[in-house]
């Protein structure tokens, strides 16, 4: 099989479980909507839009309470523009105000910090609100492509700070920790960045909206790990086509209490033995070498009988002879 074109999202899947990497990727079932999938998508266009208001009538006195409406405002016009994949999800009204307002905080929580940060950049570089604003402004939701490790993704935010290159991806997510997905996922845009540009970027980061932005630094080691975690991925993909050779991985994230897994019917991990289900496999493989061994020897064993009877006779015509 051809190399496939992944990304992070694809390549943690199948770290995570490679059955649920088969069912998405490679026989590509329906995958369902969520609310954290569609409220996640609504933030991230709050935060990218946000860098294109126009401050120019912004007053020292009311800047900050206009960068607040400003986000305020795009939530609302964002919220609009997702209400038929909201309506989808069938919440009720008490879920959608919930929601709602949870993104509000998280936004204005990162709005706040915002704020902190033009601050301090226009006392320490003395300069207007708009120089400020502009130096904030990162390159947004820019798509990389390797075609080396054949991996693409998109990256939220490139700032540049003074000298270095801060690649920050914004999450809504409710823990805050770096976990190994995530250093993964960070890994990987370093290695693309790196790839494109010939610069490693000196730190990658997280902006968990509920809280604040965590960095990391970026070494030639981080870009190594992302090579090799890639190229595990392809060399499994490339040789292996049915869903028994993409093992489940059974935890609670199969199913839990208010939802499960978009492909826990296709797999009925509680109901099928992965042992059994590898018995079966590793049976049908060695019935399909014997039938291939067996069709070899037939090719064989006619030649050889041939031979063998060409030396019958040629024996008894020797011993006529004398």
């Amino acid at each position: 099989m051809a190399k496939r074109l992944e990304s992070p999202s694809s390549i943690n899947t199948f770290k995570q479980c490679k059955r649920k990497y088969y069912y998405q990727y490679i026989e590509k079932l329906p995958t369902s909507s969520s609310i954290h999938l569609v409220r996640g998508n609504i933030a991230h266009s709050v935060l990218e839009d946000f860098y294109d208001i126009n401050i120019a009538d912004f007053k020292e006195d009311n800047y900050e309470l206009k960068f607040k409406e400003a986000i305020q405002k795009l939530l609302l016009y964002q919220w609009g523009k997702y209400k038929d994949g909201l309506n989808e999800l069938k919440l009720s009204q008490d879920q959608i105000t919930f929601y709602f307002e949870e993104t509000m905080f998280m936004l204005m929580n990162w709005c706040n910090q915002f704020i902190e940060e033009f601050n301090r950049i226009r006392k320490e570089k003395n300069i207007s609100m708009g120089e400020a604003f502009m130096k904030l402004t990162p390159i947004r939701e820019l798509q990389y492509k390797s075609e080396e490790y054949h991996v693409r993704g998109f990256i939220d935010a490139i700032q540049h700070t003074e000298d270095e290159v801060h690649i920050i991806d914004y999450k809504t997510n409710a823990q805050f920790d770096f976990k190994e997905s995530i250093k993964l996922q960070l890994a990987i845009y370093s290695m693309m960045y790196y790839e494109k540009h010939g610069i490693i970027p000196n730190k990658v980061g997280i902006f968990f909206l509920r809280q604040k932005l965590r960095m990391m630094d970026v070494d030639m080691e981080l870009i190594e790990m992302a090579k090799r975690e890639i190229t595990k991925v392809h060399e499994h993909t490339s040789s292996c086509e049915h869903a028994h050779e993409y093992p489940r991985t059974i935890t609670p994230l199969c199913k839990w209490s208010t939802g499960q897994c978009d492909f826990f019917e296709a797999c009925k991990p509680k109901e099928t033995n992965e042992e059994n289900e590898q018995l079966i496999f590793e049976q049908k493989r060695e019935e399909k070498q014997t039938t291939q061994y067996n069709e070899i020897l037939s090719s064989l064993i006619t030649p050889i009988k041939k031979i063998e009877e060409e030396k019958k006779e040629n024996k008894s015509t020797l011993n006529a002879f004398f």
